[in-house]
């Protein structure tokens, strides 16, 4: 089994509901996120297009940020998802430096490294991750990769050209893509 998240980009509004409930239940301040909503547009003008993409930690299959850790403080979890045991942490920063979605962050106050954990105590107790709970679209979701495909239906992929290519990390995800989410001439924008 190889668990991830689903986002459909179809109904994303970027109303950051997943990224504020995301930010309070680990006690976040200003700085750190874990689950980042961002938006897009496409085209130039009269033909412009948008889109909004939630992402956060991918628990990828080859996750560059286990690689490095010079503690194992990052591990790969029984259930395939990569977890951060914050006590080994030393603070070397090298797990931020090699996750190529912005995953990692430091979090000074704590003086440690910190990253989506998939809400895994809710998760072991029968609960989803907070984000897809709080999430008002229902555009996010979190479960087996395989039944999350039957779910959601074919025509899903791992790549965005916001995204560094899935070869690299094969990162458990699916992405529903809007199709101006496919073109090559985006621009971040900030809302």
């Amino acid at each position: 089994m190889a668990l991830g998240f689903y986002i459909d980009t179809n109904k994303c509004i970027g109303c950051r509901a997943c990224h504020i409930a995301c930010k309070d239940l680990n006690d976040l301040n200003l700085g750190p996120i874990f689950r980042k909503v961002r938006s897009f547009e496409t085209g130039t003008y009269p033909n412009v297009n948008g889109y909004r993409f939630s992402g956060s930690c991918n628990h990828c299959e080859n996750a560059p940020c286990v690689r490095v850790c010079p503690t194992n403080a990052l591990h790969y979890a029984a259930d395939g998802t990569v977890q951060l045991d914050a006590d080994q942490c030393i603070a070397c920063k090298a797990c931020l430096n090699s996750c190529p979605y912005g995953a990692m962050q430091f979090i000074a106050d704590r003086g440690v490294a910190g990253k989506c954990d998939s809400c895994k105590s809710s998760r072991d107790s029968g609960g989803n991750p907070v984000c897809v709970d709080s999430c008002l679209m229902r555009c996010l979701d979190f479960g087996d990769l395989a039944e999350l495909q039957a779910k959601y239906g074919p025509g899903l992929t791992s790549d965005l050209p916001i995204l560094p290519p899935s070869n690299i990390t094969n990162p458990r995800l699916l992405i529903k893509v809007k199709a101006s989410a496919q073109r090559s001439d985006f621009r971040e924008v900030e809302i």
